[in-house]
């Protein structure tokens, strides 16, 4: 907390004429806390005096005995984030987590899922499905009820097909949702100042659920994927969600030769994302490790973007890798722009607790 005393954040002080404010000025510093990501300083300056205000402008009543009202400047700094959360969800909420599961509801039914990081004790609980580890790998789904085979959740206007799967999946990562929100905004902005439509490079594309963000943005997406059944279920949930005919090209294909084609034929990207796995295989056998693999296929992506790129997007789930390392390959691969990453994380009913689910590197220019 900060004191009348302290000095005014830098970002302030720099707004304020590049002038700093002399001891009479700082009459009184108010921080509060007034939105998670906000915080509010209010400085009541002793004398009226010419402001250059960050955001915005207020007036209070202050008793000053020659005028009621004096014209309050106040600052919005932007706190720094420490998670992207994904908070926007209707249709799905984690109600609980503990002793190495996760109670979710989809939509109607809720379903209880192993999940490592929820080390602490849950509540008591009932689950429409629970699926269960098999100690000689994969598991098996016992159902409390008739579920359907499949269902659907939406978003912000996007419709998804979700169906328990034998290696526990839904076909869906809800935590996504944070990332899909920051795309669509980054490529709305970007249309503004042109008359084409961005284009977008969706990288171990999975089900679609960025492709259909990026396209519902109206971003001209290219889905690569190496698993056949991933992007037919990336097909269905583009149609769902009403852009069958959007301007998306599916690959099923192994992202690094995708990439390095791309290269050979001149195309060029204004957003890449990818979520590469921590193992995997692509469609010819070609084996894929994201310690020894992920610096060479960011730098060859570098290589697409175009001279005007609004965005490129990493997410990682594999364990130990902090989200400074995907900061740190961002720096060093991409040009000249502005790398950050965090942990993501959907937020649990019970408790206010927020359960950590992988990390987010960005970088714009």
């Amino acid at each position: 907390m900060l004191s009348a005393h302290d000095p005014i954040p830098g970002n302030a002080k720099r707004r304020l004429n590049h002038q700093p404010l002399n001891q009479k000025d700082r009459a009184l510093l108010l921080p509060m806390t007034v939105l998670p990501f906000l915080k509010l300083y209010i400085i009541l300056p002793s004398r009226p005096r010419s402001v250059k205000h960050i955001f915005s402008r207020s007036r209070i009543p202050i008793p000053t005995g020659k005028k009621l009202w004096y014209t309050i400047p106040i600052y919005w700094v932007k706190r720094r984030e420490t998670m992207y959360l994904a908070d926007g969800w209707q249709d799905f909420e984690i109600l609980d987590a503990g002793n190495g599961d996760k109670l979710e509801r989809w939509g109607s039914f809720v379903l209880l899922r192993p999940d490592p990081q929820a080390v602490w004790p849950m509540g008591d609980h009932r689950a429409d499905a629970v699926y269960y580890r098999s100690q000689s790998g994969g598991g098996h789904w016992e159902f409390q009820k008739e579920l359907p085979e499949s269902w659907t959740i939406r978003y912000r206007g996007l419709t998804f097909i979700v169906r328990p799967t034998g290696f526990k999946h839904t076909g869906l990562f809800p935590e996504q949702a944070v990332n899909w929100d920051f795309m669509a905004d980054r490529l709305q902005a970007w249309r503004k100042g042109h008359s084409e439509s961005p284009r977008v490079l969706n990288l171990f594309a999975y089900t679609g659920g960025a492709t259909c963000a990026c396209a519902k943005a109206g971003a001209q997406v290219v889905h690569v994927d190496a698993a056949k059944g991933m992007v037919a279920w990336a097909k269905d949930n583009a149609a769902a969600s009403g852009l069958a005919d959007a301007p998306i090209r599916y690959m099923v294909d192994d992202c690094l030769k995708f990439v390095r084609r791309e290269q050979r034929r001149g195309n060029r990207y204004e957003g890449i994302l990818m979520d590469p796995p921590s193992y995997g295989r692509g469609p010819g056998g070609e084996m894929w490790k994201i310690e020894t693999g992920l610096y060479e296929l960011v730098s060859e992506c570098a290589k697409l973007l175009s001279e005007d790129p609004c965005f490129f997007l990493i997410n990682s789930y594999t364990t130990g890798l902090a989200p400074s390392v995907l900061k740190n390959v961002l720096t060093v691969a991409l040009p000249k722009g502005h790398a950050e990453a965090q942990e993501v994380g959907l937020p649990i009913r019970r408790g206010n607790l927020v359960l950590p689910c992988g990390a987010t590197g960005r970088w714009v220019p």
